[in-house]
């Protein structure tokens, strides 16, 4: 679904102070000396931004053509196609492998079911959390923000893999690409993640990695910050709009997304 440019911006975000670009730092950011007590909550991306799950992606994948007799993918090839949701995926590798002309209805169902099988046997065992994750999670939970995690990903396999790097007791809610009836970038996600948390839009913050963030985002009205690793789609994550970016986690800098007033009705 195309996702209009026009959106109401948080008024927060005036008082938002654009973070510089910076390589990968091994530091943390000292804590804050103060809560950030203009956001309520926050919503985290999971696959390029909480969890590095490329080699999954491409062993699941891989796993499934070997089944049909195709070559594995490349990795860069999946590193681009990631993100959209498990149906886009498979139909661009089918694609990709040279499968499109036989990618009959039959045959698309019983590949996807064969990928979910390879999926879900190899669903975190290459994954690795990004350095700075798990602390930022904790910087957010520290300054009294209620979390959930959304993502295009189907939603067993969210949860699955949450537990498996030990970062699912950070969540208030896990909320999969199959969990509504549109994902991301539709803002359908972010609103409804909002609503379970009992959160305003405009005090909640969306981190993500990709432009399908930024977008679900800025049509929620939520302050957004990408990340600078990630995948968004193989494009420059400077060239998507948002409030910041940063390279760890950690590092947001959560005062800078303080309003003065702490009443609704004055945001």
């Amino acid at each position: 679904m195309q996702v209009e440019s026009r959106s109401v911006r948080s008024p927060c975000t005036v008082r938002i102070r654009r973070l510089p670009f910076r390589s990968n730092l091994p530091r943390p950011l000292p804590a804050d000396p103060h809560p950030a007590t203009g956001l309520q909550a926050a919503i985290v991306d999971l696959d390029g931004t909480l969890v590095d799950t490329l080699d999954d992606f491409v062993a699941a994948l891989g796993a499934m053509l070997a089944d049909f007799g195709w070559p594995p993918l490349d990795r860069a090839f999946v590193a681009r196609t990631v993100g959209k949701g498990s149906e886009h995926l498979l139909r661009r590798a089918l694609a990709e492998a040279g499968a499109a002309n036989d990618a009959t209805t039959d045959l698309f169902d019983t590949a996807m079911a064969r990928y979910q099988q390879h999926y879900r046997r190899v669903n975190g065992r290459h994954a690795r959390v990004y350095p700075g994750a798990a602390q930022g999670l904790a910087r957010l939970e520290a300054h009294g923000l209620r979390l959930a995690c959304v993502t295009n990903k189907p939603t067993t396999f969210a949860r699955e893999l949450l537990q498996a790097v030990g970062l699912a007791g950070h969540f208030r809610h896990v909320f999969g690409g199959d969990a509504f009836a549109r994902r991301k970038p539709d803002p359908l996600p972010l609103l409804e993640a909002c609503a379970a948390l009992g959160s305003d839009p405009r005090r909640t913050l969306m981190v993500g990695d990709s432009r399908n963030d930024a977008q679900a985002a800025r049509a929620a009205g939520c302050p957004v910050v990408l990340v600078s690793y990630g995948y968004n789609h193989g494009e420059p994550v400077q060239d998507v709009d948002a409030d910041a970016y940063v390279d760890r986690i950690d590092e947001i800098a959560l005062d800078a997304f303080a309003c003065a007033s702490g009443s609704r009705g004055d945001l």
